[in-house]
């Protein structure tokens, strides 16, 4: 098994998708998640499919659908939509946010619709040979290990992964704790590296962090795992293709 490098393609909403594939050819990067946002939208079927040909065309493997689907905050119906362009685009996993409350404001009741919601579109996405994979974010029940922890304990799905990406100010013991009590489950980080006041930074910067991280994440061995970029500086094509650089230098180990 091996770690892929690839992009979030809402690093560049500002570009369609071809200009997207185009960044990614100069950048040398294999995979994708394509964000609901913009590029994919939810429902749009026509879209996820012209993606998936150009993803294909370009050598491109899809390997999530990026939606902004939030846990016991949306209609039940308005899943439905992303399932089916998920499918249509060939996506083996769809990215989702588990609510809109943090861990130390949710109240019982939010994090039980947060739950139970997610099992719910866990099983419905199964159906389809589709996972769910729930993004670690702030102001949600991932905003910290122990309560992402407790939310997947509670959902007890096996299609049910968890994303990962450092938290502002997260120091490299923080994050080497996080990324081990996620594993085996954790196959995907979206990579960075921003200052603590969320000021974005040349990816080689966070070295100290993410060389131990993503060294852990390659020499696991037990399944294929994905090092997505995004959130370059400036939103800049060419920084991306710097930083596509220097995560490939990482991931050879020099």
């Amino acid at each position: 098994m091996s770690m892929q490098t690839g992009l979030v393609s809402i690093t560049f909403r500002q570009l369609g998708v071809d200009d997207v594939l185009g960044v990614m050819r100069r950048a040398g990067l294999v995979a994708v998640e394509w964000g609901g946002d913009v590029h994919v939208p939810a429902g749009d079927v026509a879209a996820a499919k012209r993606t998936a040909q150009a993803s294909a065309d370009h050598g491109v493997r899809i390997v999530a659908y990026g939606s902004y689907y939030r846990t016991g905050e949306h209609d039940p119906g308005d899943f439905d939509d992303v399932l089916r362009t998920a499918v249509a685009l060939g996506a083996p996993r769809i990215r989702i946010w588990a609510g809109s409350a943090g861990s130390a404001d949710a109240t019982p009741e939010q994090r039980e619709r947060v739950t139970t919601d997610l099992r719910r579109i866990t099983e419905l996405a199964g159906r389809d040979g589709v996972e769910i994979a729930v993004e670690h974010h702030p102001n949600t029940l991932t905003d910290t290990l122990d309560s992402a922890l407790a939310l997947y304990a509670a959902v007890d799905h096996p299609g049910l992964r968890p994303y990962w990406q450092p938290r502002l100010g997260l120091d490299p013991a923080e994050a080497m704790d996080e990324v081990t009590a996620l594993l085996p489950g954790l196959v995907t980080a979206h990579v960075f590296t921003w200052t603590a006041d969320g000021a974005r930074l040349p990816l080689a910067d966070g070295a100290a962090l993410w060389e131990p991280v993503l060294g852990t994440l390659r020499e696991r061995g037990d399944a294929e795992r994905y090092a997505l970029l995004e959130f370059v500086p400036d939103d800049d094509p060419e920084a991306l293709v710097r930083d596509a650089v220097t995560l490939r230098e990482w991931l050879a180990g020099s």
